[in-house]
């Protein structure tokens, strides 16, 4: 079935299928935050990127392979709130950025920096720091080599602009400079996005929109 990411609460996931990487996309709790299950096709090893809610729903996703890690894109507690349960239950390793980890109740067991790589089975992440929605919110870069690149924003990065940052405008400068630079700058726009929150894009869709997000202000 052609993959939408257009999924909700309580609803089935999602299932982006690529060659070397199987992509499952569910929305859980009152924030409808999407939760994102990677799954390596050459060892099935399992990666969850924000156990945000409902570890009941997560659980049932990861199935009995269990998951190897859990990565939590920022502090903010609708990204965590199931996190303490699924690593009791599945034993998996924790990752956050740097800067976020003392935000994230479950101690962090891998504290990612700017460029760092993630692996799940045999495929790599890059991670991208991004100053702004939170101190240490991290976006994970797929560069798909049989196609185009994937990219996990956390709530950095929606349709239509970036992540919330309370009227502040040098957060918001920061945000939107690092978005850009890190992100537009260094992806195609045949990238996907998968966002925090909402359904996905790609990045050719919001740049021409760019400079408006700029002068509007968030």
């Amino acid at each position: 079935m052609t993959y939408s990411g257009a999924v909700e609460v309580g609803g089935p996931a999602d299932v982006h299928e690529l060659a070397d990487l199987m992509i499952s996309k569910v929305a859980v709790g009152p924030m409808n935050n999407n939760a994102y299950l990677l799954r390596c096709r050459a060892t099935d090893e399992q990666l969850l990127i924000d156990a945000a809610a409902e570890p009941h729903t997560l659980l049932a996703l990861i199935g009995d392979s269990g998951i190897a890690s859990v990565v939590t894109t920022h502090q903010h507690p609708d990204h965590w709130g199931a996190l303490a349960e699924v690593v009791a239950a599945t034993g998996a390793r924790t990752l956050a950025g740097r800067f976020d980890a003392e935000g994230i109740p479950v101690p962090t067991d891998v504290l990612v920096e700017d460029r760092d790589t993630v692996r799940v089975g045999r495929v790599e992440l890059t991670a991208r720091h991004l100053v702004g929605h939170t101190p240490g919110s991290i976006a994970l870069v797929y560069d798909d080599p049989h196609g185009h690149a994937h990219v996990f924003t956390g709530d950095c990065l929606f349709p239509g602009g970036v992540g919330n940052t309370h009227d502040d405008p040098k957060a918001f400068a920061n945000l939107l400079d690092d978005v850009e630079t890190k992100i537009f700058g260094a992806l195609p726009d045949e990238t996907w996005v998968y966002p925090g929150h909402g359904n996905d894009t790609t990045l050719g869709a919001e740049r021409p929109h760019l400079a408006e997000w700029r002068e509007r202000g968030w």
